[in-house]
């Protein structure tokens, strides 16, 4: 009998895990346990509160699926802050820290379990984030940008087990910026300490240098390195806003016109960044189907060319 085919959906992806979870059974098993199954009460009621669904327990990880990265990364937050104050009742050295990876990607689904390269890589952020801390993929970062009160450091390149090229990290800083967002949470909890260039570029209202002019050059350069290859016109009308007579404002004005007249006119911006969260998801994976799905999807997408040239390689190989 042929085989059902399998269902595939674009979700964002969470993955925890206790930091040091072998050396706390080590020192206290019973304990241990304790103090898991009460941190576990408080994950899965906020996972479950903010609309996700938990796809996969053992021992000390989570594995969990949302259908809005917005969802996935507040949840995230509020973990962190409520697992803080829990641990403030229980001694220095048996405390219980998770740390947390989210990605944005398209997975394969059998029997409620999700698989593919998304899952792979959330797992491989969670092992680079702090104790206490989240990391996040690109494509999350580019969804949720300008978005959120939260900022964001960027830890480059990584290469990581199982997964060919290397993935873009960014740990969130989950401190609060005003006037950023609507959704601003006063108790939103500082992941990470000291301002990075990142973190000043998401928030610079919130950095006091950022109006000083031996620092406002040097901040406005920041800024364009990291939108100049961008394939979203949201990310040359925030440059523009902020810098409307800034060194690379006529740039800034050619790439949106390009968008324009490449398409007759500007597309939605969110649907923009549903099809960058699609690439980001399938750009590096093995997969033919993976990226014959994303040209079944946005046939004249942004990526199309290199859709078409990682596909004829695959099928080569």
């Amino acid at each position: 009998m042929e085989a059902p085919p399998l269902e595939r959906k674009l979700i964002a992806i969470f993955a925890a895990d206790v930091e040091g979870y072998s050396r706390l059974m080590g020192i206290d098993e019973e304990g241990t346990l304790t103090t898991l199954s009460a941190h576990r009460a408080i994950t899965d009621r906020l996972i479950t509160d903010h609309g996700g669904r938990i796809c996969g327990t053992a021992g000390d990880s989570i594995l969990a699926e949302f259908a809005s990265v917005f969802a996935a990364v507040d949840c995230a937050v509020e973990i962190q802050r409520d697992l803080a104050a829990a641990n403030e009742a229980i001694e220095d050295g048996k405390r219980m820290h998770f740390r947390i990876g989210i990605n944005v990607g398209d997975v394969m689904v059998k029997d409620g379990d999700i698989f593919g390269d998304g899952v792979n890589i959330a797992a491989r952020l969670e092992g680079l984030a702090e104790a206490g801390g989240i990391c996040i993929s690109r494509g999350v970062r580019d969804h949720i940008r300008h978005k959120v009160p939260y900022g964001f450091e960027d830890l480059g390149e990584q290469t990581v087990k199982n997964i060919a090229q290397p993935i873009r990290v960014f740990r969130l800083l989950a401190e609060a910026a005003d006037g950023e967002s609507a959704g601003t949470s006063p108790g939103s909890i500082e992941l990470a300490r000291g301002p990075t260039a990142d973190a000043s570029l998401e928030h610079p209202a919130t950095n006091p240098q950022a109006v000083e002019p031996a620092v406002e050059p040097a901040v406005e350069i920041v800024f364009w390195e990291s939108i100049k290859e961008s394939v979203r016109p949201a990310d040359y009308e925030a440059y523009l806003e902020q810098y409307p007579e800034g060194s690379f404002a006529a740039l800034a004005h050619t790439r949106l016109e390009e968008f324009a007249s490449a398409e007759g006119g500007m597309r939605d911006p969110q649907d923009r960044e549903v099809e960058l969260a699609f690439w980001d998801s399938v750009r590096e994976s093995d997969n033919p189907a993976s990226l014959q799905a994303y040209l079944e999807k946005y046939p004249e997408g942004d990526f199309k060319a290199l859709a078409e040239i990682r596909l004829g390689e695959l099928n080569a190989g």
